[in-house]
């Protein structure tokens, strides 16, 4: 779904997603997208 994305657009698109807290569904999607990636988010 993401995989157009480059990595640092990814990580910027989960940050933007939690700051807005938008859908938990949408965020864990994108959680789950960065998790296959190998990277890891720190808050």
């Amino acid at each position: 779904m993401f995989e157009n994305l480059s990595d640092q657009k990814l990580i910027e698109g989960y940050k933007k997603a939690k700051e807005l807290g938008l859908d938990r569904e949408f965020v864990r999607i994108l959680e789950s997208a960065l998790l296959s990636r190998g990277l890891k988010i720190t808050n």
